[in-house]
């Protein structure tokens, strides 16, 4: 009997065991750099094909998609700028792209003929100039530049039969362009008050009459004017926690509540002949996307893609044919061409490496944690396919840009690159994130580096709670805020985190807050209200939040990322963190890109910077043994 029991209990054990963790192959950087990022898909005149951006060539050039069969065609061929489609010149075969200096972020505004000859519409050497959208008529386009003065941005008019221009709108104020009706007899406006708050104006081009729109502090976003010019809409969160869609009477001046849901309307704007109206909504850190019969006012129903985000769609002007952009956490965007009439749905590119097997990758979860003051924080979560109790993994906690950016469900080569050789990554989405509501988004201002520097902290500490996580094995990485806040981390809090790996991020706050581009200007403002004026009383508590100031401090190996031609974040600021920190005799590693801006663009750098990120992290954070001075 005794015998009999014992194996009983074996057999229980047994079956109570967690499974084993699931066996993966690891890539390598290059392998997952094989992927293809893509973006855009405006439609020819015919409908038979898509203008897109894409980085197959290894920076963004222009290609064409043929809808029918899904072949591609390389249009320009740049070795050294990424090049952006914008869109076809209706009428024509020739093609507009946008393009800037590497990454210096000053855009101009190209013409592509179909002999091959290139125009630059906006020539001059510091002009920014954006695509703003196409008359009524199709034979001109609108598009800003801040030509006539370097911090505002006026609007102009082009003609694409005699490709000259002429200013619509002048901007002395900084208050900004928003939209313009189809008799442009209308102008929307905004000016920025705050980075949670700005003013919205309807202006009369004919009578120079100005109407606010904002008749209560908040947040406002134009979505166009309809058809008549009668009436124009527009997203706020006025006596609301999240955004919601308004339309607005110009002839009473009335508004009301058009579409509204317990998550921010991102976006919204009618197809060509208003047949239909597209809703964009920030839902949990995930797109979700509405299509409304503007008749009927029903949903239009479009096929499921599994664990979709859709990052975009477009209609073509038949209102027939539908382009969505449509990516999982586990494979980069893919375009899709959605016909209403059949309800057919074709994929017409595969941007995942040829050399990757998905089922070795990871979805993202949405958690949330309690914070130090009981806060709830919502966060993206990458938990390695390895990771067990038996087989504990080290961890990062990952922080966004902005600072008021957000880190979201989506796929990211970066992160699966560090998750797939065993790390689990929690992007935090820290007080004073956007998508979570107004009040959550306020909380951080005037008080960066404090409690959202300890929402980060609290994230780690979840990590540490979970039992696959080697809890002496935690670092934090960031780019560009979130650079910042690793480097606070280090600063501040030196005994918190491992290792920490700065990406372009603001170590001097009295230098970036002084040295903002000349074309941010209508920002600065709103940037100083919620971060301090450097040219105030507030330089005291910058300079106590700037981690350069405290380097003294950082005991643990660090690695900076940084591009030469950051207009943001300057060079300056990384360049001497690192000689800070060098004198601590500290580990430190410094990359630089004399090619590259706030942001990396190019396949061989991301190979680059992230291969060698990955090599700081197993070698400081991964292996047993530490260089650090405590």
């Amino acid at each position: 009997m005794k015998h009999v029991l014992l194996a009983i209990c074996a057999i229980i054990v047994v079956a109570c065991q967690a499974p084993a963790p699931k066996v993966i192959k690891e890539y390598s950087i290059e392998q997952f750099y094989k992927n293809t990022r893509i973006g855009g898909g405006a439609f020819s005149d015919d409908e038979t094909k898509l203008l897109v951006s894409s980085d197959d060539s290894g920076i963004f050039n222009v290609y064409e998609i043929t809808i029918a069969d899904g072949t591609r065609k390389q249009i320009t061929k740049s070795l050294e700028d990424s090049y952006f489609a914008i869109d076809y010149v209706p009428g024509t075969d020739e093609i507009l792209y946008s393009a800037d200096k590497g990454g210096n972020e000053i855009s101009h505004i190209y013409r592509l003929s179909p002999d091959g000859s290139v125009k630059d519409l906006t020539d001059e050497e510091a002009e920014k100039a954006n695509f703003f959208g196409w008359s009524e008529d199709k034979k001109s386009f609108y598009y800003t530049s801040n030509k006539r003065d370097e911090k505002y941005f006026d609007l102009y008019k082009m003609n694409t039969e005699s490709w000259t221009s002429e200013m619509l709108y002048e901007n002395t104020d900084g208050i900004n362009i928003s939209d313009i009706s189809y008799d442009e007899q209308w102008f929307l406006s905004s000016e920025t008050i705050t980075t949670s708050e700005n003013k919205l104006y309807l202006d009369n081009r004919l009578t120079k009459e100005r109407v606010e729109i904002s008749t209560e502090p908040g947040s406002y976003g134009s979505s166009g004017f309809s058809k008549d010019n009668k009436t124009l809409y527009y997203e706020t969160d006025i006596g609301k926690e999240f955004s919601y869609l308004n339309k607005y009477d110009i002839a009473s001046g009335k508004s009301e509540v058009i579409y509204e849901t317990n998550w921010d309307v991102m976006y919204s704007y009618l197809s060509e002949n208003e047949k239909y109206r597209v809703i964009g909504i920030n839902e949990d850190g995930k797109n979700n996307l509405v299509i409304l019969d503007t008749k009927s006012g029903k949903e239009v129903a479009f096929p499921e893609v599994p664990d979709a985000d859709i990052k975009g769609v477009r209609i073509a002007d038949s209102e027939n044919l539908m382009r969505l952009t449509i990516g999982t956490s586990k494979a980069p965007n893919n375009l899709y061409v959605y016909n209403i009439e059949t309800n057919e749905l074709k994929q017409l590119t595969n941007t995942l490496s040829p050399e990757i097997n998905s089922d070795d990758l990871v979805s993202a979860e949405v958690v949330r944690y309690n914070s130090f003051d009981g806060l709830e924080i919502p966060a993206i979560y990458y938990k390695p396919h390895k990771a067990s109790a038996d087989a504990k993994v080290p961890g990062l906690v990952w922080v966004h840009g902005g600072p008021g950016g957000q880190s979201r469900i989506g796929y990211s080569s970066f992160i699966q690159y560090l998750v797939n050789h065993g790390y689990a990554v929690l992007a935090v989405n820290n007080r004073g994130s956007s998508g979570y509501g107004k009040t959550f988004y306020k909380m951080d201002d005037l008080n960066h580096g404090d409690k959202d520097l300890k929402d980060c902290i609290w994230g780690k500490k979840w990590l540490q709670s979970q039992d696959y996580i080697d809890q002496k094995k935690i670092g934090i990485i960031g780019g560009s805020y979130g650079g910042y806040m690793t480097m606070a981390a280090l600063a501040f809090t030196p005994d918190e985190f491992k290792t920490g790996v700065n990406i372009f991020g603001v170590t001097n706050w009295l230098r970036t807050l002084k040295s903002i581009p000349p074309f941010w200007e209508s920002f600065r403002n709103a940037l100083y209200k919620e971060l301090g004026d450097p040219f105030t009383q507030d330089s005291v508590r910058l300079h106590a939040i700037s981690p350069l100031f405290h380097a003294e401090n950082i005991t643990k190996p660090t690695m900076v990322l940084q591009g030469a031609n950051d207009p943001r974040v300057l060079q300056v600021e990384s360049d001497e963190m690192v000689e800070a920190i060098k004198k601590n005799d500290v580990p430190v590693e410094y990359v630089i890109f004399e090619d590259e801006g706030h942001g990396f663009i190019k396949k061989e750098n991301e190979i680059k910077a992230y291969g060698q990120v990955l090599q700081f992290l197993d070698k400081y954070l991964k292996e047993e043994e530490v260089i650090s001075k405590d």
